[in-house]
């Protein structure tokens, strides 16, 4: 698949690395079966304020928005959005507005979540924020913001949140390439990529990227908002448009795609004891920050599953970290009450 067809905006700091994650594999090798080898793909290292995995994404949608003489960019997300805080980070460096609609779609009136974390980074890139009630229709929302700038004779590029269209999830097909290039390079068998999925755009184009090179690694999601059926559906839903738009020949089998939602809990960016649990022991093993909402969640679900074992001895797992650490500071009474108890 040539990608650079699509003209993407290079600005990411890729290839991110891909690291063994010893002391975690040691600690989870009394599991049942005895546990995998875990590797992690460190897409928090992207780069772009903070990094995390939509810089890969807006990479492809930047380039859209230049070819279509776009001034200003629209997006939209939850309050502590990891992607409205890349998409702010880089309408600055490409000298382009930047508004984005918050969503408040966790009840709180915790400081820290309404005021630090991802909130104050959007507040330093001078992005222009609008809230909206949860619940709201956020594609709607965004789409009649990007009508009325159209009207004051501006020259909005509306991103959907999360990134995630057949145009971000080019960003998730590329890193396929990459991470079995690198693989290739090192000599590893991979055997499963897992990571978290949402709003389905990283999780689509890994797919698209793995089934489209025949490389027979499938990819399970961790799910951190909706149920199983829909997330899968949404998933496959993006994955077939995003071969199509590639060129894939054959599409994607809904076989191809697999979520696990066991792990979201009360609800999307609500804490979790599992959340905690793989945060601290991510940070206090391997020395590598997962964030709340995403990476957290995901590789909660993938410890609870290697201890139900899921996964065996025998097999090599990687993570794949979506970033997010920003986010931390956000639940800081959290983490505060888990480290005291």
């Amino acid at each position: 698949m040539n990608l650079a067809r699509f003209n993407p905006v290079r600005f990411a700091h890729l290839p991110t690395p891909l690291e063994p994650l010893p002391r975690l594999t040691a600690a989870l090798a009394t599991s049942p079966g005895g546990g995998p080898e875990l590797w992690i793909k460190r897409d928090d290292c992207t780069g772009l304020a903070g990094g995390g995995n939509k810089t890969r994404k807006l990479e492809y949608l930047l380039g859209d928005a230049l070819a279509n003489d776009a001034d200003t960019l629209i997006t939209q997300g939850a309050v502590q959005s990891n992607h409205v805080r890349q998409t702010a980070a880089v309408a600055k460096r490409l000298g382009m507005g930047c508004t984005a609609l918050l969503e408040h779609r966790i009840d709180t009136n915790d400081r820290d979540y309404l005021n630090s974390g991802n909130v104050l980074l959007d507040r330093l890139f001078d992005c222009a924020i609008e809230y909206r009630p949860g619940g709201a229709d956020m594609k709607a929302e965004a789409e009649a913001k990007g009508e009325a700038l159209r009207a004051a004779g501006e020259k909005p590029y509306v991103i959907p949140g999360g990134g995630s269209n057949r145009v971000g999830a080019l960003g998730y097909v590329s890193c396929a390439q990459e991470l079995m290039q690198q693989a290739d390079d090192m000599g590893l068998r991979i055997d499963r990529v897992v990571t978290a999925t949402g709003s389905a755009g990283t999780q689509a184009g890994l797919v698209v990227g793995l089934e489209g090179m025949n490389a027979g690694v499938p990819v399970l999601g961790i799910g951190v908002r909706l149920p199983r059926d829909r997330q899968e559906a949404n998933v496959h839903r993006l994955a077939e448009a995003t071969a199509e738009y590639v060129g894939v020949r054959g599409g994607i089998a809904r076989s191809a795609v697999a979520a696990n939602c066991d792990y979201v809990g009360p609800g999307y960016g609500q804490p979790t004891p599992g959340m905690t649990e793989a945060v601290l022991t991510l940070a206090r093993l391997e020395g590598v920050l997962l964030d709340p909402v995403y990476s957290g969640k995901a590789m909660a679900g993938l410890i609870d599953l290697i201890r139900k074992g899921e996964f065996g001895k025998g097999e090599t797992v990687v993570f794949l970290h979506t970033g997010g650490a920003v986010g931390l500071f956000g639940y800081t009474g959290v983490f505060e009450a888990a480290m005291a108890s």
